[in-house]
């Protein structure tokens, strides 16, 4: 038989689309951190009407249904309201890094999810179309991280479960750097440069690690500035 191959190869493009859709999808949001450069704890900071938490589980839930998100805080956090059926999860042993809050989020995830995006609690800049072209930049792979030419991005990757006895592995051997993770596993390294389609700004990588950060957020998202220099007060 006489084959078209731009047609099969449409086709075969159509099929790989569909299966992506397909994807049962999930999310982790980690904010069990120390927050020393902020100076207090970054889940419950203000931001408009919502506190930057509430606002990035918001946005993540534009994408991922609230079910198959999981929150991992420290183990004596005090966490914002979150709707109700999102799965809250806590650090086994903190202050060891991303990856033990990775193993946590990935331990609590239901097992019908297939791929998971991690973030943390202070990207309010997140955009939801970001995290679709991570979900699709995956393919076959077991990580899709972007990557800068120097540096990864492990909160801004999306991960198979199936990575979680060997994170399990590197945490026991006590080998805490994301980029272990990498090199143990198939890992896609997405160039951020590559993203700017979807996100001209890359404002999805964006942590607000320090008061000057966070200042910067709210006026990129235009709300208001603190009444003060540095960081506001927790309202009451």
């Amino acid at each position: 038989p006489s084959w078209n191959i731009e047609s099969s190869v449409f086709h075969s493009d159509l099929f790989s689309l569909a299966m992506r859709d397909e994807m049962q999808r999930g999310a982790i949001v980690l904010c069990g951190g120390q927050s020393r450069r902020m100076g207090r704890d970054k889940a419950t900071l203000p931001f408009g009407s919502e506190l930057m938490l509430q606002r990035v589980v918001r946005i993540v839930s534009e994408v991922i249904d609230p079910a198959a998100i999981v929150v991992v805080a420290a183990r004596d956090q005090i966490l914002p309201e979150l709707p109700a059926t999102m799965i809250i999860s806590r650090d086994e042993h903190p202050d060891r890094g991303p990856l033990e809050g990775l193993a946590a989020g990935l331990r609590s995830m239901p097992e019908s999810v297939e791929a998971v995006y991690v973030t943390s609690c202070d990207v309010p800049l997140l955009k939801p179309d970001f995290m679709r072209e991570m979900f699709n930049r995956l393919c076959d792979s077991d990580i899709a991280v972007p990557y800068d030419g120097q540096f990864h991005h492990p909160l801004a990757a999306v991960y198979r479960p199936q990575v979680l006895p060997t994170l399990q592995s590197l945490l026991a051997a006590d080998r805490l750097k994301a980029a272990l993770l990498f090199d143990d596993v198939d890992t896609t390294k997405v160039p951020v440069e590559s993203l700017r389609t979807i996100d001209p700004t890359l404002s999805s990588l964006l942590n607000c690690n320090q008061p000057e950060d966070y200042e910067a957020a709210l006026v990129a998202a235009g709300l208001a500035r603190p009444k003060r220099t540095g960081l506001p007060t927790h309202p009451t």
